[in-house]
């Protein structure tokens, strides 16, 4: 799975209807905090996943990010998933 990992992009690959809504909580969220919400916003993009990709993601949405790698430490930005 492969998703954007800057606000703009995710915010640009989000359904419009959703649009508003991510940039209050986006505007809200504390710093260390972004990479999470980011995350947990990217699950919204519409694409479609195989069953690997569709597990990881309801792990993701539960809210645990253990094997999770953010593009910060890729030195790129795209999200990729671990495993």
């Amino acid at each position: 799975m492969r998703v954007p990992a800057t606000i703009r992009g995710v915010r640009e690959a989000l359904p419009e209807e959703l649009r508003a809504r991510f940039a209050t909580e986006i505007d809200d969220t504390p710093a260390a905090q972004l990479p999470f919400t980011l995350v947990r916003w990217s699950m919204n993009i519409p694409s479609g996943h195989d069953d690997a990709e569709e597990a990881l993601l309801e792990r993701v949405r539960s809210g645990d990010f253990t094997e999770v790698t953010f593009a910060d430490d890729l030195g790129d930005d795209e999200y990729r998933s671990a495993g």
